[in-house]
């Protein structure tokens, strides 16, 4: 399964800075009802520019079997799954009984940039060249939920799947009152939009969308 879906990076992104998968091959071997979709590493595409996407498929191909990226990598310098939104994620799956090793995990665009303005110019380059892997994923491991963070990224993905109708939404418990929405698609799946846990504490119990997930999860 893992080589058929690096398989399909198109070779346009191949020689640019960024990466595919969050997670390791254990991830995409068997069903998963869940994807976890962030829109696209951060950093920087010019002190990071030989951390290509050809390099992270190579890395994914030959190890990285039991591993996540939320999990297991140390981010600018911090103890492994200790940096920035890595605990609010980690949180998140365990509170849906997952594993982070086992859950497939990517971002919607594979190009790495140091703001999301950034994107905006290539969207629709960017997309055809990205989500054959999503659609293989879902289609390959019989995803029912998607789960983006933040707007951008929830609402590519919605457009991608046609993913149109409100089912649900999380409304965070305090004086910023920011949303979760979920919209199902005609076969029935389930795009969750979460806030961005690099800005919203999901490890706190006003701004906690684990419940909300596993509501729709349950639908």
């Amino acid at each position: 399964m893992l080589e058929l879906l690096l398989d399909r990076v198109s070779r346009t992104v191949h020689g640019r800075s960024g990466s595919v998968l969050y997670s390791g091959r254990s991830a995409f071997a068997g069903p998963s009802d869940i994807y976890v979709l962030g829109l696209n590493p951060g950093g920087s595409p010019i002190s990071q520019c030989a951390e290509t996407v050809e390099l992270d498929i190579r890395q994914s191909l030959t190890g990285r079997a039991e591993w996540s990226a939320y999990q297991d990598e140390c981010w600018l310098g911090k103890p492994a799954g200790t940096h920035g939104m890595q605990p609010r994620v980690l949180h998140l799956l365990k509170g849906l009984d997952r594993d982070p090793r086992r859950a497939p995990a990517s971002n919607v665009v594979f190009v790495r940039t140091a703001r999301e303005v950034d994107l905006a110019a290539e969207k629709a380059a960017l997309l055809d060249a990205c989500w054959p892997v999503h659609q293989a994923v879902i289609d390959g491991l019989g995803v029912r939920t998607i789960l983006c963070f933040g707007g951008t990224a929830g609402a590519w993905v919605r457009e991608r799947l046609q993913a149109h109708e409100l089912a649900g939404s999380f409304v965070e418990r305090n004086a910023r009152r920011w949303r979760s929405l979920a919209h199902l698609d005609q076969q029935g799946r389930c795009v969750v939009t979460l806030t961005h846990p690099s800005i919203a504490k999901w490890d706190a119990a006003a701004t906690d969308p684990t419940p909300f997930v596993r509501d729709m999860m349950a639908r």
